[in-house]
């Protein structure tokens, strides 16, 4: 960040001081801190937590579905939770939730498991949708630079946790249920960053009143808007399965369970040097169609991958995934503030897209993990991941095209 800090400085849309501006990346890069901890800690658990609860494999899906379905009936209230109260101060209730979400988690029950995981995913939801907002209100000419920064920091810790996961339930002996209370110490940090924010925002605009003379653009009812969210559902739905399948479907290949959630790390570490860079170069181009397809084809390669039962083979399709599914979030990203022309814009489309988009990523743990409880395989599974890649690089593609939601 330090590299960047005068550049962005120089260009930021209004920041009163110097440490009022590096507060404010700070806040951004804590909240998208959390926007995955909290879901990738798990899976590298699941076995530890099928065996001490019961649960099945499909239920265990729900773990990863639950936070997908508050993104989808959360994402388009969290634009209008932000005029209301203040976006800075919208964030720093999500987060105070989030910390709620995962101390509940923790209480090693299967009624509070789920319960927690609720208010976790409400959480995030506010965060996915209101980053994007804040980024296009406060650093217009370096859109790129701060998606770029906010996607490596969600990828990073998301690695951090998969990778920690079953070293610190086993190996420091904190039990699965400990090992989840962890990350409150995160949200919590993140809940104090935009708690400052908040207190500093009440002698400034926020988006919904920094635009009161813009009249917010009905998103509903743009085509581009729905190729946007189709994008954003089909990279979700893939995403999000290899979240929640990916260590099993390694497992069941002859990994082990640490093994196994170390490459769960590895995808999510694998994305995020593209994480910076794809919206940087992405930016300078004539529009992103290009970038977008060529993410998308890595992805698609690297699920085929899956079908090996080689440790190599395997080992360079999660390489593969996670090169493809980080540049296509970060491209995702940067098209809710690029294809808008105002910040209220950028949250409404954002809603939209996240909303509608993780309806149909949520169908993607639970399905195929009741495909395979059908099947008894993950070949049918993974051929669902290869078919739904292209169908995202397809949108992804349209969304591209140079144009704004209007």
């Amino acid at each position: 960040m330090n590299m960047h800090t005068t550049d962005l400085r120089s260009r930021a849309a209004a920041t009163p001081s110097r440490s009022t501006f590096i507060l404010l990346i700070s806040a951004i890069l804590l909240a998208a801190a959390n926007m995955r901890a909290a879901i990738t800690s798990v899976p590298p658990l699941a076995t530890m937590i099928r065996e001490s609860t019961g649960l099945s494999t499909s239920a265990m899906g729900w773990l990863t579905t639950i936070p997908l379905i508050g993104f989808a009936i959360f994402s388009p209230l969290a634009p209008a939770f932000a005029r209301k109260f203040g976006i800075e101060r919208t964030l720093a209730a999500s987060l105070l939730i989030m910390t709620a979400g995962i101390a509940i988690r923790g209480a090693a029950s299967v009624p509070m498991l789920f319960v927690g995981t609720i208010g976790i995913g409400i959480a995030i939801a506010v965060c996915n949708v209101l980053l994007p907002s804040i980024v296009k209100k406060n650093f217009t000419n370096s859109i790129g630079l701060m998606t770029g920064l906010y996607s490596m920091t969600m990828g990073l810790v998301g690695a951090i946790s998969a990778a920690t996961s079953v070293p610190l339930a086993q190996r420091a002996g904190l039990g699965w249920s400990n090992t989840l209370l962890v990350w409150g110490a995160v949200s919590m940090l993140g809940f104090c960053a935009w708690l400052i924010q908040a207190r500093a925002a009440r002698t400034r605009a926020n988006v919904g009143t920094a635009e009161s003379g813009h009249r917010r653009t009905n998103v509903w009812t743009s085509g581009l808007a729905w190729q946007i969210t189709l994008f954003m559902g089909l990279q979700s739905f893939n995403f999000y399965i290899a979240v929640a399948w990916l260590p099993d479907m390694l497992i069941s290949k002859g990994f082990t369970s640490e093994h196994a959630g170390y490459m769960l790390s590895l995808m999510q570490i694998m994305g995020i040097p593209v994480n910076l860079l794809i919206p940087i170069i992405a930016e300078r181009m004539k529009d992103q169609r290009l970038a977008i397809v060529a993410a998308g084809l890595v992805s698609i390669t690297g699920y085929i991958g899956l079908f090996s039962n080689e440790a190599a083979s395997l080992t360079a399709a999660v390489v593969l995934m996670g090169l493809g599914q980080g540049a296509s979030i970060s491209l995702l990203f940067m098209l809710f503030a690029l294809r808008t022309k105002h910040a209220a814009d950028a949250a409404a489309l954002s809603g939209m897209a996240q909303s509608m988009g993780y309806v149909l990523a949520a169908l993607g743990p639970i399905g195929l993990g009741l495909l395979h409880d059908a099947t008894g395989s993950w070949k049918w599974p993974i051929a669902v991941m290869v078919t739904i890649g292209c169908a995202m690089t397809i949108f992804g593609m349209a969304s591209g095209r140079k144009r704004y939601v209007e």
